[in-house]
């Protein structure tokens, strides 16, 4: 009687879905890691090659003397400054200039490619006007 009520509760209880799935819940060879990406390519032959440009390398600047801790207190202020937008972006730094060449007659519209815009957007990640709206 115990398998057969082993059974019905399995089939009432359901399977524990919930819980994390770790390496200990796996097979004897399952290794789940820690989200690490590989550093190199694994062979047809089970052979793993490290390949010198996929292993991350960290460039740490020089903190000797630097003040700052690592650390912001929760019961600091919150910043002054607005949060940034696409106006509030090109108002500070494509306007100026555009003002300054309109001002000496060197502005043309056909060449907006010294202010820094793209005539076509193939390749990019997405499409900037007018495809982006929200729909």
């Amino acid at each position: 009687m115990g398998v057969l009520s082993t059974l019905i509760r399995g089939l009432v209880r359901g399977a524990d879905r919930m819980s994390e799935f770790t390496s200990k819940r796996g097979s004897r060879t399952h290794n789940k890691g820690r989200g690490a990406r590989p550093a190199g390519l694994q062979l047809s032959s089970k052979k793993f090659v490290a390949v010198k440009a996929m292993i991350p390398e960290f460039v740490v600047p020089n903190l000797e003397g630097f003040k700052l801790r690592p650390y912001v207190s929760y019961r600091s202020s919150e910043g002054i400054e607005p949060p940034v937008t696409a106006q509030s972006l090109f108002e500070e730094a494509v306007a100026p200039q555009i003002r300054k060449d309109f001002e000496e007659g060197s502005f043309n519209p056909e060449q907006l490619q010294k202010y820094g815009f793209e005539p076509t957007q193939k390749g990019k990640l997405f499409k900037l006007y007018p495809k982006n709206y929200v729909r």
